[in-house]
């Protein structure tokens, strides 16, 4: 069991919704259960989340973003991490990168999930022309986190759905590192039909991993950022990005894997409460 006096902070910019587990409802447990303080800026309000409900309620919070920055800088706050998931539209993304430049220091994390595509096409309130502003903020990342559809987006490449092969994948996290960030972990990587994982790719070393497991039936929401938030949870308790990738593909399958086992309505999101305990034991914090 690993102990440690000192608290890391993370600054969480997500979206948040009232029922749903997705963006801040995720990220806050997680985070906070791997012994990391997080502090939020809600990016929007909503209902419900977005993915395969109706009839949500959506309130924008972009002007309540510079003040919360603005406030937080006068309090001298540091953070170990600044994390960032859903933005919905340009000016968010400039205050991010305004944030990064504000807060980012010798030693902490830049992490950018850039959530705006599955499934080969954009989320309905993107245009192109956003995943262009978004390859703009991933460049001031030091580490970021798409699954293929945002990589080719990011990359103005065409999709290509799977099986792929390593050298698809290891060309593709290349690509992205020449973007900026030097630390790429990209999602949805599948060479069979039977499992399906995430690659890691470290440009200081050219180094590729691999953590695949037995592929789930269904599509279930919310789950990059399950996937995300424990990642983190992995590089802030000191675990590299190979064995902190494979901590999270394995956390996010557990989570599936619970919620498909329940029968459960798959549209509300996945089951991680119940398996933070195999997180905390893979985190050596218990």
């Amino acid at each position: 069991m690993k102990e440690s006096t000192y608290l890391k902070r993370v600054a969480a910019i997500h979206d948040i919704s009232g029922f749903g587990k997705c963006s801040l409802t995720v990220a806050l447990p997680i985070l906070s259960a791997a012994g990391i303080e997080t502090s939020a800026m809600p990016t929007a309000l909503l209902s419900t989340h977005t993915g395969g409900i109706s009839g949500f309620t959506y309130l924008d919070t972009t002007s309540e973003m510079r003040p919360f920055m603005n406030h937080w800088k006068s309090l001298d706050i540091q953070f170990d991490a600044i994390y960032s998931g859903f933005l919905g539209s340009f000016e968010q993304l400039d205050i991010v990168k305004d944030f990064i430049d504000e807060f980012r220091n010798e030693g902490n994390i830049v992490l950018v999930d850039p959530v705006m595509a599955d499934n080969g096409e954009l989320y309905k309130i993107f245009t192109p022309e956003f995943a262009v502003g978004m390859r703009d903020l991933c460049r001031k990342a030091d580490i970021i986190v798409p699954n293929i559809t945002e990589a080719s987006l990011l990359l103005d490449r065409p999709y290509r759905p799977g099986v792929y092969t390593q050298s698809y994948i290891e060309d593709m996290v290349e690509g992205l590192s020449r973007l900026g960030p030097k630390q790429i972990v990209l999602t949805g990587v599948y060479f069979d039909d039977e499992t399906l994982g995430a690659a890691t790719y470290d440009a200081s070393t050219g180094q590729v991993g691999y953590t695949l497991v037995p592929k789930i039936p269904g599509y279930y929401h919310g789950t990059g950022d399950v996937f995300a938030s424990a990642l983190l949870s992995g590089l802030l308790n000191g675990f590299s990005l190979d064995k902190s990738a494979g901590i999270a593909v394995r956390f996010t399958a557990e989570s599936i894997n619970r919620t498909y086992m329940a029968g459960t309505d798959i549209r509300f999101g996945v089951n991680f409460e119940q398996s933070i305990p195999s997180l905390l034991k893979e985190l050596e914090l218990v």
